[in-house]
């Protein structure tokens, strides 16, 4: 099975690290890889550290750390294929490093296959000058590369001043979300796509899933396939109210096979799945949105024009 990959870029001093840290210590036993630039820069509390070899360690949380030292390649091979596998790899670039480099990297086909980058996240110190986005070009390519945008610091500054910083990354990058990151706490279901081992197989209406406090789950499936075109269509005009989205379903347009989706930072991807899992709805989509802006009946209502209803 394929392990997600999250990079994690921003500025010298952004809170990086704190993000990182963050996300190791809410692991709930799950095996985290996280390959950082220097390992000395990540504070593990010393009752996680269960031992370590080669420049890994493994954490007694599930977690695993390692030092991004030479090839970033080799580095993601060699957790690969670690026993058992990581379920998820976070990846903290230097603060002096340009995402799009590594996101060039781990668009590899060989490396894409096993461990596809599913998220960029840039976190953005709310007390820098607004006006450093636009004026220093690493930034830029910082915040362009991101699907979200973690804004740390915000109990340093007042409500002014985190609108002006929230304005400032809208004007590089108006689809991506941008959410408060308190004490480097962003909520996982934005970082890593949803488990849609998890969404119902019946076709019904459902109460939404609390994902965090601004955020909820909804998700959506069908026993029969979808007219691409369609969904396209309809992806379109549920883009500007998600946060995220992931799906896979069976299309008209290639019957038997299951297409994996993917929407993050209003960028939307498309890729070629595995065949049809017994059992499993033919389709099945998971949608995350802030609290109240996408409503269920308006889901169903444009979910429901992607049917194909020939199908049998």
């Amino acid at each position: 099975m394929p392990v997600p990959i999250l990079l994690v870029t921003g500025f010298l001093g952004a809170g990086k690290t704190t993000v990182v840290n963050h996300l190791l210590g809410q692991a709930e036993g799950r095996r985290i890889a996280a390959v950082v630039n220097d390992f000395g820069a990540i504070n593990i509390d010393a009752e996680l550290i269960a031992g370590a070899s080669d420049g890994v360690v493994s954490l007694s949380n599930g977690c695993i750390c390692c030092s991004l030292e030479g090839d970033l390649l080799r580095t993601l091979a060699t957790l690969l294929r670690r026993d058992p596998r990581p379920e998820l790899i976070v990846i903290e670039t230097s603060g002096v490093a340009d995402p799009a480099d590594i996101v060039r990297n781990l668009m590899d086909p060989v490396i894409s296959r096993e461990a596809p980058l599913e998220t960029v996240l840039c976190v953005v110190d709310a007390t820098a000058r607004p006006e450093a986005l636009t004026e220093d070009a690493l930034l830029r390519s910082q915040l362009r590369a991101a699907d979200i945008v973690a804004l740390s610091k915000v109990d340093l500054v007042d409500a002014a001043a985190s609108a002006q910083m929230r304005a400032a990354i809208r004007v590089l990058r108006p689809a991506t979300v941008v959410v408060d990151a308190i004490n480097g706490a962003v909520p996982s279901a934005l970082l890593f796509a949803p488990d849609l081992d998890r969404v119902p197989a019946a076709r019904e209406s459902r109460p939404r899933g609390p994902v965090a406090d601004h955020f909820e789950s909804l998700s959506w499936t069908s026993e029969r396939p979808l007219s691409l075109p369609r969904l396209q269509q309809a992806i379109g005009r549920l883009a500007p109210k998600l946060a995220r989205a992931k799906g896979l379903f069976e299309t008209t347009e290639q019957p038997g096979r299951l297409m994996v989706f993917q929407l993050a930072g209003g960028r939307a991807t498309l890729a070629l799945g595995g065949p049809l899992s017994p059992g499993a709805p033919r389709s099945r989509i998971v949608f995350i949105a802030e609290l109240g802006v996408l409503s269920r009946a308006e889901l169903d209502r444009i979910m429901e024009t992607c049917v194909d209803v020939q199908a049998t």
